[in-house]
């Protein structure tokens, strides 16, 4: 629980201390009904000024306020055809990442593509036209120079970009998308998201790929002569097939707290916006949203609506009171 004082802390605790003192004051002269209530309502107001809360609940941040980071699935089984029918992985997650950019315009935006090694594309800008450019040219990676990747290869050089973009602007949230096949041909298993995690605030993990597979080309060559399917060496140099790890992506999306959707063609994107909605911009000196009030779960009201009951209980025996004095009044009256 945390606390946000409607006043100036140094200023909102010391009249505080003085109305409870008083309070206090008035008990010790006499305890009576009416005094306990006046001391209960005072301690309900002075804990409902001081703002409670808890912190973790969804807040609405203007998309100008946005941190946008892509993290992009570049080896050579993005080029594997069977997304939406039998286009290349890759074409949708480009359509995807245009889609979320128009979703969030205004936002900053950064590209990270990764296949063997990590590399940022695009810093965080607010150019939504270079982004879109350099989306468009983003090409399989070639399979002859392929060593094999990891799905968490991006994780460090990720968690280096967040860390600066908080550093620089804290107050704005960090929405992650990653999306990829989750398929791990490096030898060592994948490394944790753990400090990634800390650093996001939102976003989603984008799956794209069948468990029937999809026969991939070789883009040595660039992305407007695509060469021959690739061959699997060990089937007879039949046409290789990429298959879509769904458990992989969901241990990446569970890690950083965000949902996984699975990416069949480029409609339904809504499902990837509505439950990435992101909390308010954590940061490693503060809790959730704690600069702003935003992303908490206030319960001033409980505590302001407690006083306002004991009030109206106060003005209602004054009242009976007030009748009851009036009755003899009134008896003695010719």
């Amino acid at each position: 629980m945390t606390f946000l004082p409607i006043l100036t802390p140094w200023l909102f605790w010391t009249l505080s201390l003085l109305l409870i003192a008083a309070a206090a004051y008035l008990l010790v002269k006499g305890r009576s009904a009416a005094r306990w209530r006046y001391a209960l309502v005072v301690l309900l107001v002075v804990l409902a000024g001081a703002r409670p809360g808890f912190a973790g609940a969804p807040a609405p941040v203007a998309s100008t306020d946005l941190n946008v980071f892509f993290v992009v699935d570049m080896t050579p089984s993005s080029a594997a055809e069977d997304f939406n029918g039998a286009a290349p992985r890759l074409e949708g997650m480009k359509a995807d990442i245009l889609a979320l950019a128009n979703e969030f315009a205004g936002a900053r935006f950064s590209l990270i593509s990764f296949d063997s090694k990590a590399k940022v594309v695009l810093p965080l800008t607010s150019d939504a036209t270079a982004l879109a450019t350099l989306t468009e040219i983003l090409t399989p990676s070639s399979a002859l120079v392929s060593q094999g990747s990891s799905i968490s290869v991006a994780n460090k050089l990720l968690a280096q970009r967040l860390a600066a973009a908080r550093t620089s602007h804290p107050e704005r949230p960090r929405l992650v998308y990653y999306l990829g096949d989750g398929e791990q041909t490096a030898a060592a298993s994948p490394e944790p998201f753990t400090a990634t995690a800390k650093l996001t605030d939102g976003g989603a993990v984008l799956g794209y790929g069948t468990t029937d597979g999809g026969k991939m080309r070789d883009y040595t060559f660039g992305s407007d002569k695509p060469g021959a399917y690739i061959p699997d060496k060990a089937n007879d140099f039949k046409p290789a097939l990429s298959v879509i790890d769904e458990p992989a992506l969901q241990t990446i999306a569970g890690a950083l707290k965000v949902p996984y959707v699975h990416r069949t063609s480029t409609e339904g994107l809504g499902s990837a916006l509505s439950k990435a909605a992101p909390t308010a911009a954590s940061t490693a000196e503060s809790p959730a949203g704690m600069d702003n009030g935003a992303g908490r779960w206030e319960i001033y009201w409980l505590l302001a609506l407690a006083a306002f009951g004991i009030l109206l209980w106060e003005v209602g025996d004054l009242t009976r009171s007030w009748r009851a004095l009036q009755r003899p009044a009134m008896r003695g009256k010719p």
